[in-house]
């Protein structure tokens, strides 16, 4: 099944050793199970082979189910005798809401949608590999998500840089001046890529020290403790395989208004100090070069301080929950019949660990 922008889906099907030439072919489907009342019909010649159809005026974010189907004739006694197949069960699919396309064309797993509007830019930095990806409001002055893959190959015992940079790949009016030192405001610099998943490549820990990778952030009691260990967990589990990531701010929820506080750069320059911070992480299992299947788990935290001792598995809530609250659609690049259980399930953190 592939899916064709917001309105329009692709369905494929195979099959094999007909007694003849299937009479009717295609595909049952509608907005659930119980109601595949639409036939969108293929056309095959051969008793083996593969068949697909095209839907078109689908609604964007709906879910649709669908059921392949033949009708094949001389499979009893009498040349008027026919069996009806269908496929052992339903599968699913949801069209896309419309700006839930992937940020990037590519095929990355760790890929979020973007947002529409002159204000945001998305960059991607390399070296010799892709490093990150961000998606950038000129308007806030802040990253609101960075995306990344997370290897063993990534983190390593590179000393941590003692400055930070302009990114050079958006305009310097639009980045915070705290090259030479944290806020003047008492915030601290914090990482959306951190330097532990980074510290073993250079060129990647440099990258990762562009101001445009850092918002102002809470340090004792958020940065350095609770955020630091959830961070420290990621980074165990991507030792022994590769995660995906991704990690962002927000300003309000969805349909929610907040004040903000700012912080001060070294100019004089204000930012916006986020009201929220989240992170979700994806692992999937293969079937040689085909995704099988695949976990999730997110976290979400109020920008505040936290109780010494207190722990990020307490803040773990779906995928679909944070997709909620933010406007962004995650992983967009996973199957989606995949996508959408992994997306939907509310698992602990021993349970994601250990999938």
């Amino acid at each position: 099944m592939q899916i064709k922008g917001t309105t329009g889906a692709i369905l494929s099907a195979a099959f094999a050793d007909a007694s003849s030439v299937p009479a009717e072919i295609g595909f049952f489907w509608g907005t659930s199970t119980n109601d595949m009342s639409n036939f969108a019909p293929a056309t095959v010649s051969s008793c083996s082979g593969e068949f697909n159809v095209t839907l078109s005026n689908l609604e964007p974010g709906c879910k649709y189910a669908y059921q392949a189907y033949a009708k094949v004739y001389g499979t009893g006694d009498y040349a008027d005798e026919y069996q009806v197949f269908y496929a052992s069960a339903p599968d699913f699919f949801t069209m896309p809401k419309p700006g839930s396309e992937p940020a990037v064309d590519a095929q990355w797993l760790e890929l979020t949608s973007a947002k529409k509007g002159d204000q945001y830019l998305t960059r991607t930095y390399y070296a010799g590999e892709r490093n990150y990806t961000h998606f950038f409001d000129t308007s806030m002055k802040t990253s609101l998500w960075t995306a990344y893959p997370l290897n063993s190959s990534h983190m390593g015992s590179l000393k941590r840089p003692s400055s930070w940079h302009y990114s050079p790949d958006i305009p310097q009016e639009y980045q915070i001046n705290v090259t030479s030192g944290s806020y003047k405001s008492g915030y601290s610099r914090g990482h959306l890529l951190p330097n532990g998943s980074r510290n073993g490549n250079s060129t990647m820990q440099k990258q990762a020290f562009y101001v445009t990778n850092q918002v102002p952030q809470i340090q004792n009691t958020f940065n350095g403790s609770i955020w630091n260990n959830l961070e420290n967990a990621v980074q165990g589990v991507a030792q022994k395989e590769e995660v995906y990531v991704v990690t962002g701010v927000a300003f309000n929820k969805e349909g929610e208004t907040k004040s903000l506080n700012y912080a001060t750069d070294d100019a004089g320059k204000q930012v916006a100090v986020p009201n929220y911070f989240y992170k979700v992480v994806l692992k999937v299992k293969t079937d040689g070069s085909k995704i099988s299947d695949a976990a999730t788990i997110g976290f979400w935290f109020e920008h505040k301080g936290y109780a010494k001792g207190d722990s990020y598995i307490n803040y773990s809530v779906s995928v679909d929950q944070i997709e909620e609250w933010t406007g962004f659609d995650f992983f967009v690049n996973l199957p989606d019949d995949i996508e959408n259980t992994a997306e939907s399930a509310s698992i602990t953190w021993d349970q994601f660990s250990s999938f």
